[in-house]
Formats: structure tokens, C-alpha cells, sequence
């Protein structure tokens, strides 16, 4: 702390004062002050008086920032690829669900098709192996030439 090659005690050593040098007043500015708020807050603020003072502190309304353009929460290439999707899974389903419908109808027409040759080869089958006789139908033996209706005899 003290030098060591000292001749005298530090107790002898003359004390200097320094009296703070006061501020000249400043020279008032013919051009008006506009305010203008820096790009960032600084962490304390000074303003100089109109009687030439500078007082400075921390600022008292801080800057705010120009409100952003709201952004979507999500995307709009996110919400297109999502609703290409789910239009692709509909295509799909529509189409499983056609198919299905077509198969069914096929089925369907196939089962009709079935049934009315059951029916009509059953009808067949009894007008052939039926054993009633011939009755008042029309009679044609050809062989002998005869046709009841018409009255043609040979």
C-alpha cells in the first residue's frame, strides 16, 4: 500500500482535498428538442433541463417494439399437407366403399340370375315329366297328317 522506500510515516504524509469542479451552464438550444425513442432501452436514462441540469435515472416508459404480424399457429404448408391427407384417405374409403357396393350388387344380380333359372328349368321339368294327359290342347300327329283344329285329314 505504501511505497517501502519511504523516508518519513505514512501518518506525516500531507492529505490533498479535491473539490468537485462545477458544470458550466449550457447554452440553451434555439432549435426545439423533439423526442425520439431509441431503438433499445438503455438501462439509465439522462435528459438534460432547460436551465442546462442533466439528471439522469432510469427510464420511465420503456420502448416497445412494433407488434409482429401474427403468425398462424401453424403453418400453412402443415394445414395443406394435412388436408391433402385426410381428401386422399376420403378418395380411398369412397372407393374401398364403391368397389364394396359393386361386389354386393354382382352378388346380388347373380343370385336373381340363379333363382329365375331355378324357377323356370323347375316349371320345364314339370310340363315335361308331367303325367297328365293331353287334354284340350291341340293335337298334331304328323306321321298321319291329322291337325284336329283345322279339320285336316289325310
Amino acid at each position: 500500500m505504501y511505497p517501502e522506500h519511504t523516508p518519513h510515516v505514512p501518518a506525516q504524509r500531507a492529505v490533498e482535498v479535491h473539490q468537485p469542479t462545477p458544470l458550466p451552464p449550457a447554452v440553451p438550444v434555439a432549435a426545439p428538442v423533439v423526442p425520439v425513442q431509441p431503438n433499445a432501452v438503455p438501462a439509465v436514462a439522462s435528459i438534460v433541463l432547460p436551465d442546462g441540469r442533466v439528471v439522469t435515472g432510469y427510464a420511465i416508459n420503456p420502448a416497445h417494439p412494433e407488434p409482429v404480424a401474427a403468425k398462424p399457429a401453424v403453418s400453412r404448408t402443415a394445414v395443406n399437407v394435412a388436408l391433402g391427407g385426410a381428401g386422399f384417405l376420403a378418395v380411398c374409403g369412397g372407393l374401398i366403399l364403391l368397389t364394396s357396393f359393386i361386389a354386393a350388387l354382382t352378388a346380388f344380380i347373380t343370385q336373381l340370375i340363379t333363382l329365375a333359372a331355378v324357377i323356370f328349368g323347375g316349371w320345364i321339368a314339370v310340363q315335361i315329366f308331367s303325367t297328365r294327359g293331353h287334354q284340350g290342347g291341340t293335337t298334331v300327329n304328323i306321321r298321319k297328317a291329322v291337325i284336329k283344329r283345322n279339320h285336316f285329314h289325310s
